[in-house]
């Protein structure tokens, strides 16, 4: 419907005669006006969706602006707006828009917040306050702590309509990333499962047997067992349904694995399924929580339901009658964008799905701007397909999943295996100024783009706050995962985080201006910025970011910037590291072409650059896995791509020789690191310079300056870490070059727009 209010006053009945006419001759000619579209809470899809006539539901919008794009001329089509006024709206199904819901270039479909005004889009249900009352069922009573039972409330689910609780299930290192259960919020926070302890971990007792192995190919699915240090254990002897989540080997391999039982005489828990790597003790971090326990119900904010009952228990953190009580259902999506192009969603709140809170795939120039995605069980936002698992055991690296929409599943091992997986992702699209927050795995996965051909993607995130996304999955669910060739990540704060900050795989992407820290908070072998293990992925450049609260001091095996495995070809320029990482503030992990250059690094838990030349320091061993006629290199080099054909021999003439054997006939060029450049970076108070491990382990260092003052900062007490005019650095590296550090981070909308 278009829509053109004009206000004229006419000198004489003539001139308004000859205007009117050509007013029909125009439209007759197709020539129409904006289009707008009114959506409340308060109205009714039998309404023309005028302001004083407002539609109700936002599907009813899609359906309206469906019609009028059907009935629009081409050539002349105008853009369209759907104003959402204030409220929430409920999504019993995905909101989807699709191929005949897109605009154009000139005339983009835009669903906006009316006024900027809070708009949610909501996948649960919002539990009335008169629904709660104080805990009477006999049951819950003895089971609850003592001290709880008076302050814990209870509400009957299904007198509400809430039927479907989900189920626990185990996720974590190398397993699909799986749909939520049914998870309980209070107002815009994610409340905790009720578990023990309230904070810290349970230190991993003795292994009696460490259960099968799944990585090695031990899929005889048996739970490892292991002697109990906490006597609290014994409370939860015929509870059934009890979950322990922690680090049960590896400190960047976590788990949530059920308890199969808990043998009192013999103080020992047996697992219901093993853990990745088996189970094994001896680090700091092999500790574990108790998760889903009436039991422990025993502090503000925790919650528990009782699937048989259908009773939710909650010891409210504040007043029920002023809160609003969300508990999430939508186990799709709740916003899918397929194939859709030149649409923009502006100004909305997503929230309160047990999945992904977007999903784009195909399309081209769509916007998600100034949204907030919060509050889902898996990822916030995800360009491109994801994978489903069809191996019926738990999973290892070798494990190939299915293709699949609208999840992001086996995501990781089927990518791991296709490194040239295009999936779907669509290009040119932008996520500016968004928040992403309390998500269960993960802010963003970024595809776009053909790693096999090297063509650009041209998607970016831009302007994003992303935080707290390790809800659930702690290790394999970073703020932003980028894949495929020439995407960006530019102007991000990324921060409170177990694992990574950003997670890389693919060719040429580009970060800049980002604002990383305290990631990497409670793990092992993790960074704030990662790629490895794909020789072939070059070209990707690091620049102008600032990392700082990196790991803690704690954990020895931290890094900022962490070029992992034959990692090849990234440029490392002008970034400031502070109290980053305790293995290197930049390490590589027995590459080439890494160029470290013009960066600041102060205060780090350890050296400000380590290189490892592992193959001959502790990969040995390994050789056959990576170079074998069969081996990862191999098959990434020669079959996923061709590194002695075009357009990888054309772009990266110095990958050609990386498989070829060196003299000894023994050993591969590409074991060797080379070509490695640090030059021209300023070390503030390192205890710990440089590393060098293992044969070969060569860097070509150039001019740098080393100080254990404070060079010239403007305010280091603040973190303000920009040089003043005068600062010492450019008389004692005339070359260096001023960082724009003023400039890192999301800018305000007027400088971005």
């Amino acid at each position: 419907m278009y829509r053109c209010f004009v206000y004229v006053t006419f000198p004489n009945a003539l001139i308004m005669k000859k205007i009117l006419s050509l007013s029909l001759v125009l439209l007759g000619c197709g020539i129409g006006f904006a289009s707008d579209f009114h959506v409340s809470p308060n109205g009714d899809d039998r309404n023309p969706g005028t302001l004083s006539k407002p539609l109700r539901t936002i599907e009813a919008a899609r359906d309206a602006v469906r019609t009028e794009l059907k009935n629009a001329d081409g050539s002349q089509r105008q853009p369209v707006t759907v104003w959402l006024h204030a409220g929430t709206y409920p999504l019993a199904r995905t909101f989807e828009l699709t191929r005949e819901d897109s605009g154009t270039a000139k005339a983009r479909v835009t669903y906006v917040a009316y006024e900027q005004e809070e708009v949610r889009l909501s996948g649960g249900v919002t539990l009335p306050a008169q629904a709660f009352t104080p805990v009477n069922h006999k049951d819950a009573l003895r089971r609850l702590p003592a001290e709880s039972r008076a302050h814990v409330f209870q509400a009957n689910l299904r007198a509400v309509g809430v039927t479907d609780f989900g189920q626990h299930r185990q996720f974590g290192h190398g397993l699909p990333v799986v749909t939520a259960p049914m998870e309980l919020f209070w107002n815009a926070a994610a409340l905790p499962l009720a578990r023990y302890p309230n904070a810290g971990a349970i230190e991993l007792g003795t292994i009696i047997d460490p259960g099968s192995m799944p990585r090695s190919g031990d899929y005889s699915n048996r739970g490892g067992r292991f002697r109990y240090t906490d006597a609290r254990h014994e409370r939860w002897v015929g509870v059934s349904d009890v979950w322990l989540q922690g680090y049960f080997n590896h400190g960047y391999a976590d788990d949530k694995i059920r308890i199969a039982s808990i043998d009192l005489a013999l103080k020992e828990v047996t697992l219901a399924t093993p853990h990745m790597y088996s189970l094994a003790t001896g680090n700091n971090f092999n500790q574990y929580v108790a998760l889903n326990l009436l039991e422990e119900l025993d502090q503000p904010g925790e919650w528990y339901v009782d699937t048989e009952s259908g009773l939710l228990f909650i010891w409210p953190p504040d007043d029920l009658a002023k809160a609003r009580v969300t508990v999430s259902l939508l186990n799709q999506p709740l916003v899918a964008l397929d194939d859709v192009s030149f649409c923009t969603l502006r100004g909305l709140i997503i929230e309160h799905g047990r999945g992904l809170g977007v999903s784009v795939e195909g399309g081209e120039s769509n916007e998600l701007t100034d949204c907030v995605v919060r509050n889902v069980g898996t990822v916030g936002v995800m360009l491109g397909q994801g994978a489903r698992q069809t191996f019926p055991h738990i999973t290892a690296d070798g494990y190939e999943g299915v293709p699949s929409s609208r999840e992001v599943g086996s995501f990781h091992s089927h990518i791991y295996l296709n490194t040239v997986w295009e999936r779907n992702a669509g290009r040119n699209h932008v996520i500016a100024g968004c928040e992403i927050y309390n998500t269960g795995s993960g802010g963003i996965i970024l595809g776009g783009g053909s790693k096999k051909t090297l063509t650009p993607g041209n998607n970016v995130v831009t302007d994003c706050r992303i935080h707290d996304f390790n809800r659930r999955n702690k290790m394999s669910a970073s703020g932003v995962i980028v894949d495929g060739c020439g995407n960006r990540v530019v102007h991000n704060e990324i921060f409170n985080a177990d694992l990574q900050g950003i997670y890389v795989r693919g060719n040429e992407h580009v970060f800049e201006f980002n604002h990383i820290h305290h990631v990497a908070q409670n793990s092992n072998d993790a960074s704030a910025w990662y790629l490895g293990r794909d020789p072939s992925d070059r070209g990707n450049v690091v620049r102008w970011n600032f990392f700082h609260d990196v790991g803690r001091p704690d954990r020895k095996w931290t890094m900022g910037v962490y070029c992992d495995d034959a990692t090849a070809d990234v440029l490392v320029e002008g970034n400031v590291f502070y109290r980053a990482a305790s293995f290197g503030s930049v390490y590589t992990n027995g590459g080439q072409d890494i160029v470290v250059r013009n960066n600041l690094f102060i205060e780090g838990y350890g050296p400000a650059y380590q290189l490892k030349s592992m193959w001959y320091d502790f990969a040995l061993e390994s050789i056959p896995y990576y170079f074998g006629e069969k081996g990862l290199y191999t098959r990434r080099l020669t079959r996923d791509v061709d590194i002695k054909q075009p357009p990888y021999s054309d772009r990266y003439p110095l990958l050609k020789n990386w498989l070829d054997l060196m003299p000894d006939g023994k050993t591969y060029y590409g074991m060797r690191p080379a070509r490695n450049v640090f030059d021209r970076n300023v070390l503030v108070k390192y205890e710990e310079t440089f590393r060098m491990v293992g044969k070969y382990a060569a860097t070509e260092f150039g001019d740098n300056f080393i100080t254990q003052k404070d060079p010239g900062f403007v305010d280091a007490a603040k973190l303000n870490f920009r040089l003043k005019d005068d600062s010492v650095v450019y008389q004692a590296l005339p070359g260096f070059k001023r960082i724009p550090f003023e400039k890192i981070g999301p800018r305000p909308r007027a400088e971005r727009d």
